[in-house]
């Protein structure tokens, strides 16, 4: 199916998505790699994972053409021309590149294919509120989930526990909405507006700063 989605937001962010559908050899055909970059690529034992890294560079050729990513010595993602900060996820199917011009960026999307509950303890604190909604727990869960992977690429994954780190305010849960996000760490105490949607079976998370 290739590109579902590309939304300009203002004149700074492009939010895109690539649904997944093409195999190998179909995905391989829309991209254009430098050997450095087809290493990479055949480096991954599973082909599944092959696809999924060929989905990232299919969406951000569909959206920006002309550019590559590239990584710092974190492992942090860059546009070779630096003319957007970017932030990518993928899950089952799903994948999505946030670009902003000027600020950080950060997303984190997820298919809700498990129980988080049973994980929960590990990442949610006691400053924190999940709605005792059955219908609508496992949802929560998730967007909390998100909140603070998106916070953790945007923080620049330094030093930070999920947990005791970062905490998201606690909001009423609906299906497209902003909640607030917070890192601190010693002296550090920063807040983040980030919004949040489901789109299918997905949960979807971006922040700026």
């Amino acid at each position: 199916m290739g590109l579902i989605s590309k939304e300009n937001i203002g004149s700074d962010f492009i939010l895109s998505f690539w649904e997944i559908h093409e195999d190998f050899e179909s995905i391989y055909k829309l991209v254009s790699l430098t050997e450095e970059e087809r290493n990479t690529l055949f480096s991954y034992k599973n082909e599944e994972r092959r696809v999924e890294w060929l989905s990232v560079r299919a969406l951000l050729n569909t959206v920006l053409p002309n550019t590559r990513i590239v990584y710092n010595a974190e492992r942090k993602p860059f546009l070779n021309d630096e003319s957007y900060n970017i932030s990518i996820s993928h899950s089952n199917k799903l994948t999505s590149i946030f670009m902003g011009k000027k600020k950080r960026v950060g997303i984190d999307i997820e298919f809700m294919s498990h129980k988080i509950s049973r994980i929960a303890h590990k990442f949610i604190n006691e400053r924190e509120y999940i709605t005792h909604d059955k219908t609508l727990e496992k949802l929560h869960m998730y967007v909390h989930w998100c909140a603070k992977e998106a916070l953790y690429k945007i923080c620049d994954k330094r030093n930070i526990n999920f947990k005791e780190n970062l905490t998201i305010k606690p909001f009423e849960l609906d299906y497209e909405g902003e909640i607030t996000g917070i890192h601190h760490y010693n002296d550090v105490f920063d807040e983040f507006k980030m919004k949040y949607k489901v789109h299918d079976n997905y949960a979807i998370v971006y922040c700026t700063k």
